[in-house]
């Protein structure tokens, strides 16, 4: 293990255990340096490392201070409750971002899950989460227009999709099961979430249907910024 690894593994122990807690002021890179015994350079890539972490973060010319990481959204990973819905209702400065609407190749996986025959049309609906001004999640769903024959015009101005089905006369949205993974960040996906490689994202896809009908609505993907987030899985 190199220096500046065993330097960010220490500082992350010491931060679970409470020996530094949210918002203390760390050693100076010299102070931290001169503790480990290393030259400042390997001081300074520990905390930069710990910066990418989501650990801490730094205020200029007064160092660096740990990230009051109890302050991440609590967020409830099942429940037939909208992802907007929930967080207007915790109160957060809120905003849900269109950023594409657009027909996809054929996808086995995609176009299976919805029951669409491999001629038909089926569309991806892009929303950027962001709070407190901040991008936090990315909402990608698939549609098909066998369904929502509307989507080639109404889907740029969508900017919650259960909103949108509620439109349609949907109104009963029920999740199937629900598939987790952790990804790292693609290039397009580090440059919309404002985040770098070393923040893992927690992955969901699942598929949505009317709990009424049985009819299919979506096949969604959903992308969280771990560092945002602590996640609530209820039975």
């Amino acid at each position: 293990m190199t220096e500046e690894l065993a330097m960010v593994d220490k500082l992350i122990e010491e931060i679970h255990t409470g020996t530094y807690k949210p918002n203390d002021k760390l050693p100076s890179e010299n102070v931290l340096a001169d503790m480990y015994k290393v030259p400042r350079i390997t001081a300074r890539k520990a905390y930069n490392r710990l910066q990418e972490l989501g650990y801490i973060f730094s205020r200029q010319g007064m160092g660096s201070y740990v990230k009051d990481r109890r302050q991440q959204i609590p967020l409830v990973l099942s429940g037939n409750v909208s992802f907007s819905q929930k967080m207007i209702e915790q109160g957060y400065d809120y905003k849900s971002k269109n950023i594409c609407c657009e027909p996809i190749d054929y996808c086995e996986k995609i176009f299976q899950a919805l029951d669409a025959a491999a001629h038909e049309r089926v569309f991806k609906i892009g929303r950027l989460r962001i709070v407190d001004r901040q991008a936090i999640a990315l909402h990608i769903s698939y549609v098909p227009e066998s369904v929502f024959a509307d989507i080639a015009t109404e889907g740029s101005e969508i900017t919650s999709m259960w909103a949108y089905y509620q439109t349609k006369g949907y109104h009963e949205i029920h999740s199937k099961q629900s598939i987790l993974s952790v990804n790292v960040p693609t290039r397009y996906e580090r440059e919309l979430l404002d985040c770098t490689g070393m923040i893992p994202l927690l992955s969901v896809e699942s598929v949505c249907t009317d709990k009424d009908s049985g009819t299919v609505l979506e096949y969604t993907k959903i992308l969280y910024r771990s560092d945002c987030f602590t996640y609530v899985i209820t039975n």
